[in-house]
């Protein structure tokens, strides 16, 4: 996959940029971030990646995008779809969560149309930049792997050290996992996973989250976001569209109800199921 070739650089006594994850087709949730992220003045948007899966109306997410000035990376299922393969990659190693990742991608590839399919092929699958003397990473899982799930009570800060380290960076930033956490290191490195806006983070709240990250005075932190959107309407087009009662469970309650065998026991434990 291509990855682009040269860091892009932002520098001056304050900026904040957006990063978000995971649209899983959610283009109502989509448009409430790009509004959010314009309203706040964020100088640059970034995305992830993961386009599709899970939800309705594949081509609308996808030409929300490609509309916007946002700076789009691939995750698996960009990789997959735009590519036409046979799964989405996820990384999933259980039959549950497969069989149900199999629906979400076939129905995801079904809707997107060869023009998309090309557009999604051609997204770099990482993205380098400084924010002042700070060289972060953007990755989908990690920058092992684009399906590599980090979570925050299995990753040991030795293993983000050795990232660091290892890619040279500061700051990596990555999703996939779609429950957003930061692991700050002694030396001030670390790792921000930004969650994801395609559905709740198995928390039983409607909302949605995203990352604004911000340069003040020659420092960056990072600011979690919560989304409101239209979710009755998403569920009722997801059940429109023919998509499992799973899926719709979650949207309209906030709780997962598929892709829990990955999870780690302290993540589910703070699910319903």
């Amino acid at each position: 996959m291509p990855e682009l070739s040269a860091a892009e650089f932002w520098v001056g006594p304050r900026v904040t940029l957006a990063l978000f994850g995971g649209v899983y087709n959610n283009y109502l949730a989509l448009d409430v971030l790009l509004r959010d992220t314009y309203r706040r003045g964020a100088a640059g948007v970034y995305f992830l990646g993961d386009v599709g899966g899970f939800g309705p109306h594949p081509a609308r997410s996808v030409e929300r995008l490609r509309e916007s000035a946002v700076r789009c990376m691939a995750g698996n299922y960009d990789v997959s779809v735009g590519n036409a393969l046979a799964d989405c990659g996820c990384g999933y190693t259980d039959p549950r969560d497969n069989h149900y990742a199999q629906i979400s991608y076939d129905y995801t590839l079904d809707g997107t149309t060869e023009e998309h399919r090309r557009w999604l092929a051609a997204l770099p699958t990482r993205i380098t930049m400084m924010v002042g003397k700070h060289r972060v990473l953007l990755v989908h899982g990690s920058p092992r792997r684009i399906n590599e799930f980090l979570w925050e009570s299995t990753t040991p800060a030795a293993y983000i050290h050795h990232l660091c380290e290892l890619y040279q960076v500061d700051l990596i930033v990555n999703t996939h996992t779609g429950i957003a956490f930061e692991r700050r290191l002694a030396d001030g490195r670390g790792l921000i996973n930004v969650g994801a806006i395609g559905r709740p983070a198995n928390n039983g709240r409607l909302t949605v989250e995203y990352v604004l990250l911000h340069l003040e005075d020659g420092q960056l932190h990072s600011e979690r976001v919560a989304l409101e959107y239209d979710h009755a309407r998403l569920a009722a087009e997801m059940e429109g569209e023919g998509l499992p009662p799973e899926f719709v469970a979650t949207i309209r309650t906030g709780w997962w109800t598929t892709c829990l065998e990955i999870l780690p026991t302290r993540e589910r434990r703070q699910g319903r199921f």
